[in-house]
């Protein structure tokens, strides 16, 4: 009897050890990236995406799903690059983003979509150490497909309502700042 308990322990743990993860990868900016597939709520062409003003570079407006209002992020902008232009491949990947206790849906505006790629776990590596200087908290983890790496994106990182709303005020407070000096400047 133990020799069947720990057979089947021993089972267990090799199919944890092969365990397949399931992402979504995209491009943006160039750059090969994923998510889970868990946090896709959907993948959406891009019909007509409304301007919001006095928002910032990566805010690229709002779309209407059947009849909500759902903001969408230029992921490439976020990430720090060029903002995205808008191809026949664009669109827009709807993701769920947990903040306190509520939930927000958003979308990412992304160059392309690619695959649903599976990745056993013992090709999933920890974010790379830059130092103190280089953000690396939007990285959940680094992805090894043949000889690449796909960055592995922490979605509740990228797309912090907490830390967006933050960036808008920082914006908002420099760019009063900027009208105040241009007013000054315009008197003397």
């Amino acid at each position: 009897m133990n020799q069947l308990i720990h057979k089947q322990e021993n089972k267990t743990e090799l199919m944890a050890q092969d365990q397949l993860r399931q992402y979504l990868t995209f491009q943006a900016g160039n750059e090969n990236l994923a998510i889970s597939i868990l946090d896709v709520k959907e993948i959406i062409e891009i019909n007509t995406i409304t301007d919001v003003p006095m928002t910032p570079d990566y805010i690229r407006g709002v779309i209407n799903l059947r009849g909500n209002v759902v903001p969408v992020i230029d992921l490439s902008a976020r990430l720090g690059r060029q903002s995205s232009e808008i191809t026949k491949r664009s669109c827009i990947v709807l993701v769920q983003v947990e903040y306190k206790e509520d939930a927000q849906l958003l979308g990412m505006l992304v160059d392309a979509v690619d695959e649903i790629l599976e990745i056993p776990e013992a090709n999933i590596m920890p974010p790379p150490d830059f130092g103190a200087d280089i953000r690396t908290d939007f990285i959940q983890s680094m992805g090894r497909v043949g000889d690449e790496f796909i960055i592995l994106l922490n979605i509740n990182r990228v797309l912090s309502i907490k830390e967006l709303s933050q960036l808008k005020q920082v914006a908002d407070y420099e760019s009063g700042n900027a009208s105040k000096e241009a007013s000054f400047s315009a008197l003397n």
